[in-house]
């Protein structure tokens, strides 16, 4: 009953969304409220329901997403970001200039989650669109997939970190398992997929970007440029390096581990950005302050859009859709490494967060590790991999993508939700090569 609950959801969401234009804020909310009554659920749980999903979605992500936002204003309007695009281009040329994103993204989305890798880089994929007058997708799918990739298959993330842990996995084994399946993952969803899109001539929204023409004398230098926009980069990763040299916990490694939140190491960005690119410059601090507070409100709506997704997904755990879809593929009889993607990719189509659909695959898969014969690295990454399978709008990441690349549902889900599924099809891939090689 729960499973027909997901589709009716999903479907009258598309309808709302599509044949009626609804604003996707309001479907989202109308949408979690019918499915949560229909469950059964009481009036009052219905809006604790939705509620506690609007708030543990922006609790994780409000921060993140306004400090991102203004960091991605203040490298927009000083001419970092357009600094770094001639520094980028000049280093590999145009002909290779997605490749040059990729690995930005690959290296900015190794220590960063997806939300906040994604907001450092957009502004820089807007900048080299504009400079470069490539199409705003071919740049931008493979910063995408590098990110996602990232985010889903390599510790040190959340999900491929808690479960190695689950499963008594050594984590460096993890990592380069996932690392020599991410390589030629990325390179499949990113800049290879991205060719199918070279003719869509999205434009970014103009309240997120406005196109700036900067003389040479005005751009900033390129080291600063580079320090600001990686500046959480580089802090996340102290805080990484402190994980794996210091064990000891002292007063300095508790530091390293506060500057390296995402929250504050953003928020560090921020005010480094606030004076070498703006007071730095000759901005006085009332203009740089308007500038701040224009770039929060230009993500007000996807913050709403982003936070309604999150009640829907948590009306679906509300209903007992993660008990029922235990109940189905745990009678299943299939190779461990299957059931294993499978069912973290039947949660994530079903509940949205691919890192819920893999935790919970893990503690039900828990018991089979000592007795399955797989090694249990490769049971991680499988159980990653499905956990990014097919993201659609019950997906916080695909209300984001949609929102900044400009495009309709039916272009999220061609590039997109595509785009995710060809990340967790290769993820399922590796993992069995792997397995069989072994």
């Amino acid at each position: 009953m729960s499973l027909l609950l997901v589709a009716l959801g999903i479907v009258l969401l598309l309808v709302l969304l599509l044949f009626i234009k609804l604003n996707a804020f309001l479907s989202l909310i109308l949408v979690s409220l019918v499915v949560a009554l229909l469950a059964g659920l009481s009036l009052q749980e219905t809006v604790q329901a939705v509620s506690a999903g609007i708030g543990s979605t922006l609790g994780s992500i409000a921060l993140i997403m306004a400090f991102g936002a203004m960091l991605g204003k203040l490298l927009e309007e000083s001419g970092a970001a357009e600094r770094i695009t001639y520094g980028l281009i000049g280093i590999v040329g145009k002909k290779n200039i997605q490749w040059a994103v990729l690995m930005a993204g690959f290296l900015i989305g190794f220590p960063m989650i997806y939300n906040a890798g994604f907001l450092v880089l957009i502004p820089l994929i807007f900048s080299l669109a504009k400079t470069t007058k490539l199409p705003l997708l071919y740049l931008g799918m493979p910063m995408a997939a590098s990110l996602s990739t990232a985010h889903g298959l390599l510790p040190p993330h959340p999900a491929p970190t808690a479960i190695a842990a689950l499963f008594g996995a050594d984590v460096n084994t993890t990592l380069l398992y996932g690392f020599a399946i991410a390589v030629p993952t990325v390179v499949i969803a990113g800049p290879l997929f991205s060719r199918f899109f070279t003719s869509w001539d999205n434009k970014p929204k103009p309240e997120l970007f406005v196109e700036r023409n900067f003389l040479p004398g005005e751009l900033p230098g390129l080291g600063i440029s580079v320090f600001i926009a990686l500046a959480p980069v580089l802090l996340m990763l102290l805080s990484g390096v402190a994980d794996m040299f210091l064990a000891k916990e002292n007063q300095f490694v508790s530091a390293l581990h506060f500057l390296g939140d995402p929250n504050i190491a953003l928020l560090v960005a921020v005010l480094l950005g606030v004076y070498f690119l703006g007071v730095r410059k000759g901005r006085s601090m009332d203009s740089i302050m308007q500038s701040l507070t224009s770039a929060a409100g230009a993500v007000a709506m996807i913050l709403l859009i982003i936070a309604a997704g999150g009640a829907f997904k948590q009306v679906l755990l509300n209903s007992g859709v993660g008990e029922e879809i235990k109940t189905v593929m745990s009678g299943m009889a299939l190779s461990p490494l299957i059931l294993a993607w499978s069912m973290a990719a039947v949660l994530r189509l079903a509940i949205g967060s691919a890192t819920v659909a893999a935790i919970t695959t893990a503690g039900i898969l828990e018991p089979l590790i000592a007795v399955c014969g797989v090694q249990p690295e490769l049971m991680v990454i499988s159980i990653t991999a499905g956990s990014l399978m097919f993201s659609h709008v019950n997906d916080v990441g695909f209300w984001m993508f949609k929102e900044y690349f400009n495009l309709t549902i039916r272009q999220t889900f061609a590039t997109w939700t595509v785009m995710e599924t060809i990340v967790s099809v290769m993820g399922l891939m590796g993992v069995l090569l792997f397995h069989w090689l072994a």
